[in-house]
């Protein structure tokens, strides 16, 4: 597995196809957060910023392979594991760049609920950001397993079902992305820093469930 890991972030980086996503987070940053904002309503922008774009890097990584490497790694594998890398290698790449984003956004902040009386603790509102950035990038990535090669083939099809998952997984109540940046959104009312447990428990079933049928699909299809 760590050579097919080491293999899938060659092939992301390499290609280049990694910019426009990155492109996208730093321009929703861009507009959605400012130096000086109260710290828990930014870190939830930022949060909520990542989830498409976790769900676009996972689309890369299922969709960027030429097929007969795709068919190689498949080969020596297993089509099942191959997915499963890229999977991950889109995961742990969309955690480090909202770890990254969270990081920035709580040090240009201001340390304060939403009408500046109450004063928030850095450290641990740098964490629940980090923790709703973990369960976006978990949410985006289940979002773009489910939307992209092996489940959907159609471009047609994956691209305006990525879209419809992306804003049902920011607006539903009950999803764990809704969840965790509703938390951080509502705790800075109150200068109260959220450390919820069912977001994260959640976004991680989510993940694990979305990527046991994708790479069920992957097994069976290339069987």
């Amino acid at each position: 597995m760590t050579a097919l890991l080491r293999y899938q972030t060659a092939l992301l980086f390499r290609s280049q196809r990694w910019l426009p996503p990155f492109v996208l987070h730093a321009a929703l940053l861009a507009v959605s957060v400012r130096g000086g904002q109260p710290v828990l309503d930014s870190l939830g922008y930022a949060a909520a910023a990542l989830l498409p774009v976790a769900a676009w890097l996972t689309r890369v990584c299922a969709e960027g392979e030429p097929a007969p490497a795709r068919a190689c790694a498949a080969a020596a594998a297993g089509p099942a594991r191959a997915h499963l890398a890229c999977l991950l290698v889109a995961l742990a790449t969309a955690a480090a760049l909202g770890v990254l984003a969270a990081l920035v956004v709580t040090l240009i902040s201001d340390p304060a609920s939403a009408d500046g009386r109450t004063r928030v603790d850095r450290p641990s509102a740098a964490a629940a950001g980090l923790l709703a950035a973990l369960v976006c990038a978990a949410v985006g990535t289940a979002v773009g397993a489910l939307t992209a090669r092996p489940v959907l083939r159609s471009t047609g099809r994956a691209v305006p079902a990525l879209l419809l998952g992306v804003l049902l997984a920011l607006v539903l109540t009950g999803s764990p992305a809704n969840a965790a940046v509703t938390g951080l959104v509502t705790g800075s009312r109150s200068g109260a820093v959220p450390f919820p447990l069912l977001p994260p428990a959640g976004a991680a079933l989510l993940a694990a469930a979305a990527a046991a049928v994708a790479c069920a699909l992957a097994s069976r299809r290339s069987a």
